[in-house]
């Protein structure tokens, strides 16, 4: 990092004054003020009811499962919402082949801000959700499609309501959110042989097809399972291993925001998700914020893959951490020099 520059208290409070000036009058909560270092940093407000209620209506459209109902109406439905807070979204369409053979169809949605910065932050996580609850602990559900309100709509409402802000509050830096889709259609853990990267399909397929030609960004940050009550955050093992400087940044970002509490220095075992194929393919930094429950068996979030993983099991607390920690981390970039 370079020099850091002392700003004056005056300059300081005609920024101040123009941003708050410049807000939307419709927003009623107070900016937040965060201090780095020698330097104020204006940071909006997250909404966490606005961010529950972006949840809940995916959640509403039923299971967003791969080549159903729920899965159409729910991507136009992004299209449409984001669309309202920039002109710049794309709707990036494919097939491809799930471990069954099924041929499924496919929609990653990607909203960029300000895209003449060349300095880009890349904010991402999976809507869809998984056809078959096979971690329930009742055997009759293992088919049952789930509802994935954490595991999927979680990250997908803050990311919104980040976007919304974003349309308000023009950030220093340039900012593309990018929803994934055919995550969590991946092969179960049976006796059948495990085929090689059943998962992350639609972060596989943008990874080798960015929307833009020679798209490149900064850093990127992946949130998965977000939304839990008392949720933790451990340092998992890819993001270490690829952007450990990012790591420290976003956590030190939550401390600054008042949510260290949910950001524990904990190294634990690398995960696949969408940011391993983002670091290993696309070259992009990419850290990813997922919860580590050390209670259960598979280290996740207690009703991940089940049919418990419903609205009533988000938590508006857990979302504001998350959220106010992403912009904290958007609008402090390019602050200092």
């Amino acid at each position: 990092m370079n020099t850091m520059k002392k700003i004056s208290q005056l300059a300081l409070g005609f920024v101040f004054l123009a941003l708050v000036f410049s807000s939307c009058h419709n927003e009623k909560k107070k900016p937040v003020i965060v201090q780095k270092d020698t330097i104020s940093v204006f940071v909006p407000d997250f909404n966490s009811d606005s961010a529950f209620a972006y949840v809940k209506k995916q959640v509403d459209f039923g299971p967003r499962t791969p080549n159903s109902k729920a899965q159409k109406l729910c991507a136009s439905y992004f299209s449409e919402t984001l669309k309202k807070y920039t002109s710049n979204v794309i709707v990036q369409e494919f097939t491809v082949k799930a471990f069954d053979g099924k041929m499924l169809q496919a929609k990653n949605i990607i909203a960029s801000f300000q895209p003449e910065k060349t300095t880009r932050i890349m904010l991402s996580s999976h809507w869809d959700s998984r056809p078959f609850a096979d971690q329930d602990p009742n055997p009759d559900n293992h088919k049952t499609p789930i509802d994935g309100a954490n595991d999927g709509a979680s990250g997908v409402g803050i990311l919104i309501e980040i976007a919304r802000l974003l349309s308000l509050h023009p950030s220093p830096v340039g900012v593309d959110i990018v929803f994934f889709d055919v995550e969590d259609y991946g092969q179960p853990n049976t006796n059948d042989p495990q085929k090689e990267d059943t998962w992350c399909l639609g972060s596989q397929y943008w990874s080798k097809n960015p929307h833009k030609q020679g798209y490149k960004a900064n850093f990127g940050i992946l949130l998965d399972m977000v939304g839990a009550e008392d949720a933790t955050f451990t340092q998992e093992g890819i993001s270490k291993n690829f952007a450990q400087d990012i790591l420290n940044k976003v956590w030190r970002a939550a401390g600054r925001a008042g949510y260290g509490s949910y950001f524990s220095e904990q190294s634990t075992g690398s995960i696949t998700d969408d940011h391993y194929y983002i670091n290993e393919i696309a070259k992009i930094p990419t850290i990813d914020i997922i919860q580590h429950d050390a209670t259960t068996q598979s280290g996740f979030y207690k009703y991940w893959h089940t049919v418990n993983d419903n609205i009533s099991n988000i938590n508006k607390n857990t979302l504001r951490a998350v959220g106010q920690t992403l912009l904290t981390v958007i609008f402090e970039e390019n602050t200092v020099q």
